[in-house]
C-alpha cells in the first residue's frame, strides 16, 4: 500500500475518531435517529444535483446507504442515547474489521494472509485489553447495538468492494440519498412525531455545526475516501486501519471532553498500532515485490 493511500487512510481515522465525540453532542442536542436523518440528507443534498450517479449496480448503491447511513448509524445513535460510552462505543465499532474480513472471504473469495490474520489478532487483543477497563460501564443491549453497527458497517464495506473502481464520491453522495427517508420514517414510528417536531422548531446554529460536521467530513470526505481505498485495494487490507480510531476518539475524549486515560488503555493501544503494523507490513512487502524483485 503506498505510503500516500496510509497518509489518506490515517487522515480518515483522525476525523471518525473525533467523530464520536460529535456525535455524543449530537444525539444530546437531537433526537439520536433524527440526527443520524439530518446528517445524511446534508451529506446528500444538494450534492447530488451536481454529482453524476455513479457506474454501479443501482441495489449496490441503495444498499450500501442503507448498511452505512440506516443500519449502522440508528444502532450506533441508538447505543450511544441509551447508555454505551462513547470511548467504549469506537473500540466496539471497530470490530467491523472482522466482520468485513470475513464477509469478503465468504461473498468475495478474499482470503487474508496469515499476516493479516495475525495482524487483526493482536490488534483485537488490544482492543479487548482497552475495553476490559470499560465494559462495566455499558448495559448488555447498547452493546449488542454497537456489534449490530459494525456488522452493518462491515457489510457497507462488502459492498462497497463488489461495486468495483467506480467515482467513490459518486458512490458516497447517491448512496447517502438512501438514506435520509428511511431514517426520518424510523425517527417518527420510534422518536414520535412530538419529539421530532419540537426538535426541528429549536433547532439552532449549534446544532447545525454538529450535522455540518457529522455530514461532511466524517460522511461525505471520509467515506469517498473510504470507498476508494477499497477499491484500490483489499478489504483485509483497508479495513484494519479503522482500528486506530479507537485511540483517535480516546485522545478526541480527553481533550475535548476531558476523560482521562488510564495506563491500561495506551497499553491496548500500543498493541492496536503493532497489529496494525504487522497487517501492513507484509502487504507492502507483496506490493513493492514486481518493483525491486525481491
Amino acid at each position: 500500500m503506498p505510503v500516500r493511500h496510509v497518509l489518506l487512510a490515517l487522515l480518515v481515522v483522525a476525523i471518525w475518531g473525533f467523530n464520536f465525540v460529535v456525535i455524543k453532542l449530537s444525539i444530546t442536542a437531537l433526537p439520536p435517529i433524527l440526527s443520524a436523518g439530518l446528517r445524511f440528507a446534508c451529506a446528500a443534498i444538494p450534492a447530488v444535483f451536481f454529482v453524476r450517479p455513479p457506474k454501479a449496480k443501482f441495489w449496490l448503491v441503495v444498499g450500501f446507504g442503507l448498511a452505512l447511513g440506516v443500519a449502522l448509524y440508528v444502532f450506533l445513535n441508538l447505543s450511544l442515547a441509551w447508555g454505551m460510552p462513547a470511548g467504549l462505543s469506537s473500540l466496539v465499532l471497530q470490530t467491523q474489521a472482522f466482520f468485513t474480513m470475513a464477509l469478503a472471504w465468504i461473498l468475495l473469495g478474499e482470503r487474508p494472509s496469515k499476516f493479516q490474520a495475525g495482524g487483526a489478532v493482536i490488534a483485537f487483543a488490544g482492543i479487548a485489553v482497552i475495553a476490559s477497563s470499560r465494559l462495566g460501564g455499558a448495559a448488555l443491549l447498547p452493546f449488542g447495538l454497537t456489534l449490530l453497527a459494525a456488522l452493518s458497517w462491515g457489510v457497507a464495506n462488502v459492498l462497497t468492494k463488489m461495486a468495483g473502481k467506480v467515482d467513490a464520491v459518486a458512490f458516497t453522495v447517491w448512496g447517502a440519498l438512501a438514506a435520509p427517508i428511511p431514517l426520518l420514517g424510523l425517527s417518527l414510528l420510534i422518536e414520535g412525531p412530538q419529539v421530532v417536531q419540537a426538535a426541528l422548531l429549536g433547532f439552532d446554529w449549534r446544532d447545525a455545526a454538529l450535522i455540518a460536521f457529522l455530514a461532511y467530513p466524517a460522511t461525505l470526505l471520509c467515506a469517498s475516501i473510504w470507498s476508494w481505498l477499497l477499491g484500490k485495494h483489499p478489504a483485509s487490507t483497508v479495513a484494519p486501519f479503522t482500528l486506530l480510531v479507537p485511540i483517535t476518539g480516546l485522545l478526541s475524549g480527553h481533550f475535548v471532553l476531558g476523560e482521562a486515560i488510564a495506563p491500561i488503555e495506551i497499553a491496548g493501544g500500543l498493541l492496536v498500532i503493532a497489529g496494525l503494523v504487522v497487517t501492513l507490513w507484509r502487504g507492502r512487502a507483496k506490493d513493492i515485490s514486481p518493483i525491486t524483485g525481491a
